[in-house]
């Protein structure tokens, strides 16, 4: 399989679509059973929310780019800025993020790199110190 630019990508090796929506579906439970860092989220409903990162990280990893169509650039930190993310809320987005990962079952390399890109993007978008 390879993406609509006629390239194999790292979407496509982990299951493309599918895969993505039982990540970002298993993050969002996560996030709904935490008060702490639901209280992020200004929406009643979490569902704008997964869509959003849903197609954001499909985008990001040769998948479809319809992030871009519907929402412009990612600018992913520029989109943060106007929100206090502290080394705490990082902390509690990387358990739930790194423990919807596990439920993937991803070989090893891919696994490996899905962690590595997540844990970096979020230490760069820390941009408050805890209170």
């Amino acid at each position: 399989m390879t993406s609509a630019t006629g390239q194999h990508t790292f979407y496509d090796d982990v299951g493309g679509h599918e895969t993505f929506v039982r990540l970002v579906h298993e993050f969002y439970r996560g996030v709904a059973g935490d008060p702490e860092l639901r209280a992020l989220y200004p929406e009643t409903d979490l569902g704008p929310a997964e869509v959003r990162l849903r197609m954001f990280l499909e985008q990001y990893w040769g998948g479809p780019t319809t992030y871009s169509e519907q929402r412009g650039h990612p600018r992913l930190r520029m989109r943060h800025v106007p929100y206090k993310v502290t080394p705490t809320q990082r902390d509690r987005w990387l358990t739930h993020m790194l423990a919807a990962v596990d439920t993937l079952d991803l070989p090893p390399a891919h696994d490996l790199v899905l962690r590595d890109y997540l844990e970096r993007a979020a230490h760069s978008l820390v941009n408050a110190a805890d209170d």
